[in-house]
């Protein structure tokens, strides 16, 4: 399990591949630890918005490919990452208030 942990939030908890998404989108590598910088914290927000964006048009595309072709529109398995995001966003979100760093722990 990966722990996110900021003084200005309560701690957010990832499984493994879940947090190895998440990293990804972030643009850092699945280290077992790590930090966000107070100055790097819009960047991670930026980051992760993006990801959700890409993600979103991506099933966006699918979904109009398939109306295309006549076919029934795919639908979302699982949880999706701007659904996994959101908890970690609120967090780097008031961390960039509060001036402090979010670290995690796999």
């Amino acid at each position: 399990m990966y722990r996110f942990k900021s003084k200005a939030a309560a701690d957010v908890i990832y499984l493994p591949e879940a947090a190895k998404q998440v990293l990804a989108a972030l643009g850092r590598e699945s280290s077992p630890q790590g930090i966000i910088e107070t100055a790097d914290l819009p960047a991670a927000q930026q980051a992760l918005l993006a990801a959700v964006e890409a993600d979103e048009a991506a099933f966006a595309a699918l979904v109009a490919e398939a109306e295309a072709q006549g076919e029934a529109p795919p639908r979302r398995q699982g949880i999706t990452l701007k659904q996994r995001v959101w908890p970690l966003l609120d967090m780097l979100r008031l961390s960039e208030a509060e001036r402090v760093d979010v670290v995690w722990l796999g």
